[in-house]
């Protein structure tokens, strides 16, 4: 592998303990793998090997000698999924916050890429390429939880792919959101691309972005929060929690883009997205199907202790398009 280096800034809290920092800075690893890299002298502070309990400040240089890559190629475990439909050509789950979708590096394994080849081997053996991603044709962040569909033939995942890059889905979140905001409904429509600084984060940008567009719902506020029905018509990397913190409201629990500073009446055990549905047509029927995940325990407690509503069922996106299916950039 290679060595890397980042210089502390923001959005990182001057001071933090460097075990804690490093899945961050480089979010496609795990603070149990930077444990093993602190303890075999590959983090450096600012030239010196360093310890678990060390803090970063503000200015300091971190670099990481990455060991070498070890044989990654995905193989089944036995992880439970929470199946909301199936049929010969679709899988539908609700993903827990937690999961990575697919192996990358430092989560070659525990992910659902692994499940799925528990679950069906011959299926999904099938359909492995390169990247490792049998059957996966959009994706969730990790501690995203919410309803996620799966391919279980080429021809499926040919389809859905298109179906999502065509923008002929339909999907709807639910947010907490830091602070109390004042409009019952809203549209960012803001260019998305990679932050100037930070290579793992997204911004909004004025130039060489993709184009954007999220509307959002009050759906009720208190504890210093707010609850979001969130639609999204795009569907960039880190779209939703990129326009809320654009508007000063970063989706609480989302220590990447400004929601983990939050002083409120209970701990935040994630970031507080949920993929409450997803509309889309059927690869082999072309019927329109809806698909719901209910919001998950964690959610309604922390919906519970901030006084926020929980919401039964979807109100519809408050900006809706014309045309239904089909929107294109």
């Amino acid at each position: 592998m290679s060595t890397e280096e980042r210089i502390i800034g923001e959005p990182f809290q001057d001071g933090d303990r460097i075990d804690r920092l490093l899945p961050q800075l480089f979010p496609d690893y795990s603070r149990s793998f930077f444990k093993k890299c602190i303890a075999a002298e590959r983090v450096l502070i600012n030239g010196k090997p360093c310890v678990q309990s060390a803090k970063a400040r503000a200015g300091d240089t971190v670099t990481v000698d990455f060991p070498p890559e070890e044989d990654e190629t995905a193989r089944p475990e036995d992880i439970p999924l929470d199946v909301l439909y199936e049929d010969d050509a679709i899988l539908v789950i609700n993903k827990p916050a937690g999961l990575v979708v697919h192996p990358a590096n430092g989560n070659a394994t525990g992910t659902l890429v692994q499940a799925l080849l528990f679950r069906e081997q011959d299926t999904f053996n099938e359909m492995m390429d390169e990247n490792q991603r049998p059957g996966i044709v959009h994706r969730l962040d990790k501690d995203t939880s919410g309803t996620l569909i799966v391919a279980k033939d080429t021809a499926a995942q040919t389809t859905l792919k298109g179906a999502f890059m065509n923008h002929q889905t339909q999907k709807t979140y639910l947010a907490i959101v830091q602070g109390v905001m004042n409009t019952p409904q809203g549209k960012v429509e803001k260019d998305i691309g990679r932050h100037p600084v930070n290579r793992i984060k997204r911004a909004v940008v004025t130039e060489g972005g993709k184009r954007a567009i999220t509307h959002y719902r009050l759906l009720g506020t208190g504890g210093g929060c707010s609850l979001l029905e969130v639609h999204i018509l795009t569907g960039r990397t880190h779209q939703i929690r990129v326009h809320l913190a654009s508007l000063h409201h970063p989706v609480l629990g989302d220590a990447l883009y400004g929601g983990h500073s939050f002083n409120g009446p209970c701990a935040v055990p994630r970031q507080m997205l949920h993929a409450w549905t997803l509309t889309l047509p059927h690869p082999v029927t072309r019927a329109s199907m809806t698909f719901t995940a209910p919001i998950p325990q964690d959610f309604r407690d922390t919906l519970t202790a901030m006084g926020l509503p929980c919401p039964e069922a979807p109100l519809g996106d408050p900006f809706p398009s014309p045309s239904g299916f089909g929107f294109h950039d």
